[in-house]
């Protein structure tokens, strides 16, 4: 067993690994540790704890000291220079006529290097960009582009929920979502409706997934013949959360649709699945149905 800490160096950013190198460290600290950028300034988000030196991924680098009152006014001054930094770039790359945005610029804790990150429709060359802005700042600098879910990340903003959006609070990396899941759950397949403001569709279509796949596994399918306690019907309608079915009985001259729990009804032996035809009619376009986003 190997002792670590959690640390975060942005907010709403991923968590990263550290051995924390016998100094004593509790929730919300600031700390020096050492990376591969050299040395970062981060967040302790997961106090000293033991995991299996299997789960470790290499190399696992060590914590340098508690950040100090230099440090922290180091770091803040950074964040200063770094919006200054986004506005230069962005001139920058108005006058060289790139079709490109900057999002945002990250200084290295020894002010070694610069990165910015853009978003593009395709590939840039910002060669010439690159050369303008070493001759401005007198540093290294990297450009790196981004989708617009990460733009989303770094930005920040209030999603439809009103709620800030979970990848800029607490999602540290991005899950693979589709229409499929959308539909499993009975939403509007609007886009406008189960997209987020990145454009893309909503990460919290992942989070109830998973109950919905065992919930639609234990629920008769809308069409299949159902036995009630009032006899042999068709499910017309289901309720997956509250578990209710609405059961239609046909008649000579009319029909009744009726409201039961799941656990009242059973499915009638040898009854077709509704669905199986319909799926075979539309195996060509399933993939592009299930296309996740990234």
């Amino acid at each position: 067993m190997k002792k670590i800490i959690g640390v975060r160096f942005r907010e709403g950013g991923k968590v990263y690994s550290f051995d924390p190198d016998n100094i004593t460290v509790k929730l919300g600290d600031s700390i020096v540790v050492e990376t591969a950028r050299g040395l970062e300034l981060g967040t302790v988000s997961e106090e000293i704890h033991e995991i299996d030196e299997s789960a470790i991924v290499s190399p696992l680098r060590k914590a340098v000291r508690l950040a100090t009152e230099d440090d922290i006014k180091t770091a803040s001054e950074l964040r200063e220079r770094e919006k200054a930094a986004v506005v230069t770039c962005q001139e920058k790359i108005e006058a060289h006529e790139l079709e490109m945005k900057v999002i945002n610029a990250e200084y290295a804790f020894d002010g070694s290097k610069i990165i910015f990150y853009f978003t593009a429709d395709g590939r840039i060359d910002f060669r010439n960009l690159v050369k303008d802005l070493a001759s401005v700042f007198k540093t290294r600098i990297e450009l790196r582009q981004i989708g617009v879910r990460d733009e989303a990340k770094m930005l920040g903003g209030l999603g439809i929920c009103g709620r800030p959006f979970c990848c800029c609070s607490f999602l540290d990396d991005f899950q693979p979502v589709s229409i499929k899941m959308a539909k499993e759950q009975n939403l509007s397949l609007n886009q406008a409706k189960i997209s987020g403001t990145c454009g893309r569709l909503m990460c919290c279509l992942k989070y109830e997934q998973e109950a919905y796949e065992d919930l639609i596994k234990t629920t008769p399918r809308v069409g299949s013949e159902v036995i009630t306690p009032q006899g042999v019907g068709t499910v017309a309608d289901v309720s997956l959360i509250s578990g209710k079915l609405r059961v239609k009985f046909e008649d000579e001259s009319d029909f009744v649709l009726k409201t039961f729990d799941k656990s009242e009804v059973q499915a009638k032996r040898g009854a077709n699945c509704p669905n199986k035809k319909a799926k075979k009619q539309s195996a060509p376009t399933e993939n592009a149905e299930a296309e996740t986003e990234q």
